[in-house]
């Protein structure tokens, strides 16, 4: 080859190694999901079970589309960032959709009835929801993502989920103070637009609006691209690379959708942390029954069914098995053995008020915010909004604990 070739000859480009799958840990999580489901059929029948299978494929979708809550806020308070909320207005809106026949024909699994996650407008509504804004920008994570993030081997999420426990416990111990205070009746939006098909309209016209102004807040200013993930090519993507946030959004409305057709009420997320802590103060001789949160005959139902038949709890389990199979099948099972000071107290300390804040708030961003807007309830708005004036403070502290904040000379945030 002459001198000539050599120089003017392109080099051939080389894909990207992709990380091999974890078989080992993919089976783990297979036997796992097997064994657990089939103690949950056996023990407490067809709609826990159902529900767990339901939590598996969450856990599933949350990790290869890395759908995120807790830093689409952050993109959007500290760079102007809207992707990621305008994926929030797309999962909304089809939940919406699917919600709205659901409730208003009672439609449901087996006859079970279906009910709106309707909660009062008061003081611990707009006092939780701020907590819980302030909460997931320290603790890194919200309370869909702390549960994915502890199945794909992130051990410092598991003092996020210590904390939010504690605090998701603590807020049930002081639950009845917090329903002593001034509030107003929840508020339907089907009440405001006579009926479902009224409300639906109303909310997607006001989803577009804020779809149009995460534009006018970027427009002519630096905004830096949300960061890819890492993408598996071909069909093989479909298990082994991230997913676009569009596609992220479609499975979890639908997903949704599922959990109130089977179980008759939205997702939700953080009453089972009030329920494991509670369970293991009455372990260690702690009359937690006492308890005015634990007298509500609801909650005492459920507390007595176990956390192998409790919705919640088992759709968490499932949460995190799922996402054990997604991320070792993608080669990004890893566990963080080391975890830095700062970052640790952080994390307990996200994870204490985002699990109070939900108590008092009755509910998280999945719970309240989520499935609040998806069954046209007012308090999943004014959740959504007061988080948002939480993650400005918690912006504030992140730099305390050594967590960054995103910049506008940023390539990517």
């Amino acid at each position: 080859m002459s001198t000539t070739e050599r120089s003017t000859r392109r080099p051939i480009p080389v894909a990207p190694t992709e990380p091999p799958p974890q078989a080992g840990v993919v089976v783990l999580g297979l036997v796992a999901a097997l064994v657990l489901g089939g103690v949950i059929f056996t023990k407490s029948g067809q709609v826990p079970a159902l529900l767990f299978g339901i939590g598996l494929a969450l856990g599933f979708v949350l990790f290869h589309s890395r759908f995120g809550f807790t830093s689409a806020w952050r993109q959007l308070v500290a760079v102007r960032q809207g992707k990621a909320l305008r994926a929030h207005m797309l999962m909304l809106a089809v939940a919406c959709t699917l919600f709205a026949p659901i409730l208003a024909n009672g439609i449901g699994f087996d006859d079970v009835p279906t009910m709106p996650t309707l909660a009062p407008i008061g003081f611990g509504l707009f006092v939780g929801s701020f907590l819980f804004g302030v909460g997931m920008q320290l603790g890194g994570s919200c309370a869909s993502g702390t549960l994915f993030a502890i199945g794909s081997g992130h051990t410092a999420i598991l003092l996020t989920l210590a904390g939010f426990i504690g605090g998701a416990t603590l807020g049930a111990y002081q639950f009845p103070w917090w329903m002593e205070q001034p509030s107003h009746a929840p508020v339907s939006l089907t009440d405001w637009f006579g009926g479902y098909a009224g409300a639906w309209i109303a909310s997607l016209v006001l989803m577009a609006a804020i779809v149009g102004a995460t534009y006018l807040l970027a427009r002519n200013r630096a905004v830096p691209e949300i960061e890819p993930a890492p993408v598996a090519h071909g069909p093989y993507r479909a298990v082994r690379g991230s997913w676009p946030l569009w596609v992220g959004a479609l499975l979890l409305a639908g997903l949704n959708a599922a959990t109130l057709f089977v179980s008759g009420g939205a997702w939700g997320v953080t009453f089972a942390f009030s329920l494991w802590g509670s369970k293991i103060l009455d372990a260690i001789g702690v009359d937690v029954l006492s308890w005015g949160f634990w007298q509500d005959p609801a909650n005492l139902a459920k507390y007595n069914a176990g956390i192998l038949a409790e919705k919640t709890s088992v759709m968490d389990f499932g949460i995190i098995i799922g996402a054990l199979v997604a991320s070792s099948a993608a080669g990004a099972f890893v566990l963080h053995r080391k975890v830095p000071l700062r970052l640790g107290v952080g994390a307990v300390i996200g994870g204490l008020l985002m699990g109070y804040g939900a108590r008092i708030a009755f509910g998280c961003n999945i719970g309240a915010y989520f499935g609040g807007i998806a069954s046209f309830s007012l308090h999943g708005w004014l959740w959504g909004v007061m988080a948002i004036v939480g993650t400005y403070v918690g912006l504030a502290f992140r730099p305390l604990l050594g967590l960054r904040n995103p910049k506008p000379s940023d390539s990517v945030c």
